[in-house]
């Protein structure tokens, strides 16, 4: 087993987790419209959709979903129109800000939050592709089958990913006190949920295989 391999793969997983991204302004939108907790909730939805890609790399369908244009194009469509529903209903809610302790039924429940975090990393077939060009090049050992060392890179993945993502969520919700004193900001982080949510819409439309 080549330990340095692994700890490469860290690096470079930290690496990609801290830069600029629609999944850390959307960690970084939740925890800042809803609270730090549902920002991990979020978090913790968007990891554990990674294990669904992971699955399907270990096992080849990734694979076959890189070789077949029209079956990525309707997993696209697909994972698109989703994103698209998603900020019509931000639309469609109150521009008002809501944060911990006002007003409880306008919130999102941890529940949902995390599955809309799976099912955003789910419905995006360019994480698959990702883990397709990413994992292969750091499979450590030659003796360990496949398989497994795909799935332990998953883990190492959603480990560092999760502590980065959810250090956002926590840094971002220690300022809601702020925010409940500037009620002009929810109308901004409103639209900056739906410019979050549309832009990963058109990104899957558009995106080449």
């Amino acid at each position: 087993m080549n330990y340095e391999i692994l700890v490469a793969f860290m690096f470079s997983t930290a690496a990609l987790a801290i830069s600029p991204g629609p999944d850390n302004i959307f960690v970084l939108v939740q925890s800042l419209t809803n609270g730090k907790k549902y920002g991990i909730a979020t978090v913790a939805g968007l990891m554990t959709g990674c294990l669904v890609h992971a699955t399907l790399l270990a096992f080849g369908v990734s694979a076959i979903i890189k070789q077949h244009e029209y079956l990525f194009f309707a997993i696209k469509l697909f994972g698109a129109s989703y994103m698209f529903y998603l900020a019509y209903m931000v639309f469609r809610g109150p521009d008002e800000l809501v944060v911990s302790g006002e007003s409880e039924k306008n919130k999102k429940s941890l529940g949902a939050l995390f599955r809309q975090g799976f099912i955003m990393n789910v419905l995006n077939p360019k994480v698959g592709i990702f883990f397709l060009a990413f994992f292969p090049g750091f499979l450590f050992s030659d003796t360990i089958d496949t398989v497994v060392q795909f799935y332990v890179l998953a883990f190492i993945f959603m480990g560092v990913s999760f502590v980065i993502f959810s250090a956002i969520a926590i840094l971002s919700g220690s300022i809601s006190d702020y925010i409940t004193q500037n009620k002009n900001l929810g109308k901004i982080l409103k639209w900056l949920q739906i410019i979050v949510f549309v832009g990963i819409g058109i990104y899957l439309l558009i995106s080449d295989n």
